[in-house]
């Protein structure tokens, strides 16, 4: 019998149809996927720039601005980058389907809420990058699953809670940053199975108990940062041998009294950034941080380091910043002022600050030996005695001088007005006598001068009026007279004139 073949197609067209549609399907489902969580996040954010005005119908999702796609899997997404871009809203659970997603960046842009679980699912994610924005919630514990993470990027948000117990298992990390949050708890001890990590920035939280032993495993931390937290107890002796580390900041925790070992800087040959300021530490200054021959920045302030600074510190030769403020400290003769000595061969020093200690006598004449380029100079609320220290005349790079609260007598020499880069000069609480100089109008790029509290005379110089930068000038306590110079009164920038008991001064 002979076969219509009208009813052949009656039959098998259907099929066919069927068959085709499930072909050209099947890999769209993907992609329609895809569009679908791009889409949904858009909705969900303002977008104050226009940067979601190509995410539209009439072009390929992996044409839009931020988006880009595989090569390999030429529909699926592979990354998302929109940072800086001024978005704000909600990061959508929705992104959690882009299942192919290697990298994703919203860094800088004002997103809140929380980050979606559903980032769990993101197994081949490497990167997440959500920092400098306002997202609030815990740091998901799913993120766990994203075994082959090497970048988690959560810094300067509101995030709360614990750093979730199994961040350990995130094996492959190379980068987390979660500092500048309101995190709470201990630093999970399973952190010590990140041994790939290099960058761990965990500072500026709430973080509490003790600094865990088993950051000791962490061999190939370079920057390792705990500052501006709660942390108690002693600080684990072997961190300070960590050969890797570039940068070690454990400033402002409550960790217990110690005294730093003698070998400290022996084995941290890699170190530039040292920040210890803020804690309890005790005892000298070991002299063998000389053998941290790379510190570009040491931070000791706010202590109780005791004895005399170590001559040994000049053999740091690339040496920017030395912060020893609020210690106890001590120099009275010549020898234990040597250390100013061998800080001239520091010839990249920008900030000297020796404030607050017991340093006393007489500022050798060798400050004047210390790098051009030296910028910050603080000796105050010392014992410092005798006349205004000649060498400073040399430093003509400074422009902050800190004198204050000492027993410095004499004049205040003219040729302070050579300092022409000064923008603060602290002299109050001396035994300052003589006039102002008239040289000190010279100093124009001045913005906050502060005499009170000395035994100066004469007449306020009109040359002060020349210091048009000038914000705060304090000569209160002191033996001046005459009149105030209507120069003063017609400084534009002026906003704080103190002139309190000046008897012999007519206002």
């Amino acid at each position: 019998m002979e076969f219509p073949v009208s009813a052949f197609l009656f039959l098998v067209l259907p099929l066919l149809l069927l068959l085709s549609t499930h072909a050209t399907c099947s890999p769209m489902h993907g992609n329609e996927t895809d569009r679908a969580a791009l889409l949904d996040f858009k909705l969900s954010c303002s977008d104050p720039h226009g940067s979601f005005a190509s995410w539209n119908m009439s072009s390929h999702f992996c044409l839009w601005k931020g988006v880009s796609c595989s090569r390999k899997h030429p529909q699926r997404v592979t990354q998302l980058d929109l940072t800086g871009q001024g978005l704000s809203g909600y990061i959508t659970p929705s992104l959690g389907n882009l299942t192919y997603l290697r990298a994703l960046h919203l860094s800088n842009n004002s997103f809140s809420g929380e980050i979606p679980t559903s980032f769990g699912h993101l197994h081949r994610l490497e990167v997440i990058s959500l920092s400098n924005n306002s997202l609030q919630g815990w740091i998901p514990a799913e993120l766990s699953n994203c075994s082959n993470l090497q970048t988690l990027s959560l810094y300067s948000n509101h995030l709360e809670g614990r750093i979730p117990d199994n961040i350990g298992s995130l094996s492959k990390l190379v980068i987390l940053t979660l500092s500048g949050n309101n995190l709470t708890g201990p630093i999970p001890r399973s952190i010590g199975n990140m041994t790939s990590i290099n960058i761990l920035s965990l500072s500026e939280n709430y973080l509490q108990g003790s600094i865990p032993q088993e950051l000791v495993l962490l061999f190939e931390v370079s920057y390792l940062a705990l500052g501006d937290n709660l942390f108690s107890g002693r600080v684990p002796q072997m961190l300070f041998n960590q050969s890797s580390l570039v940068d070690l900041g454990l400033e402002t925790n409550h960790l217990d009294k110690a005294v730093l070992p003698s070998d400290f800087g022996s084995h941290l040959p890699n170190l530039q950034h040292l920040g210890l300021d803020s804690n309890n530490f005790e005892g000298p200054i070991p002299a063998s941080l000389a053998n941290a021959s790379k510190i570009l920045d040491l931070g000791l302030s706010r202590n109780y380091f005791s004895g005399t600074v170590p001559s040994a510190l000049g053999c740091l030769h690339d040496l920017t910043f030395l912060n020893l403020e609020s210690n106890s400290l001590e120099a009275s003769d010549r020898k234990s002022w040597e250390f100013i000595d061998s800080l001239a061969n520091c010839s990249k020093l920008q900030v000297i600050a020796l404030a607050m200690n017991n340093l006393g006598g007489d500022v050798p004449s060798s400050i004047g030996n210390l790098t051009s380029e030296l910028q910050i100079l603080y000796l105050g609320t010392n014992r410092l005695s005798g006349m205004f220290p000649p060498g400073i005349t040399n430093l003509q790079s400074l422009i902050g001088l800190s004198l204050e609260n000492n027993q410095y007598i004499g004049a205040i020499p003219q040729w302070v007005g050579k300092l022409g880069n000064l923008q603060a000069l602290y002299l109050e609480g001396n035994s300052f006598t003589g006039p102002i100089p008239l040289s000190i109008g010279n100093l124009s790029q001045l913005t906050y001068l502060y005499l009170q509290d000395n035994m100066i005379e004469g007449a306020l110089p009109p040359t002060l009026g020349k210091m048009k930068n000038l914000l705060r000038l304090n000569i209160t306590n002191n033996r001046l007279q005459g009149s105030v110079p209507a120069e003063i009164f017609s400084l534009p920038s002026l906003i704080s004139f103190c002139l309190q008991k000046l008897a012999r001064l007519n206002n």
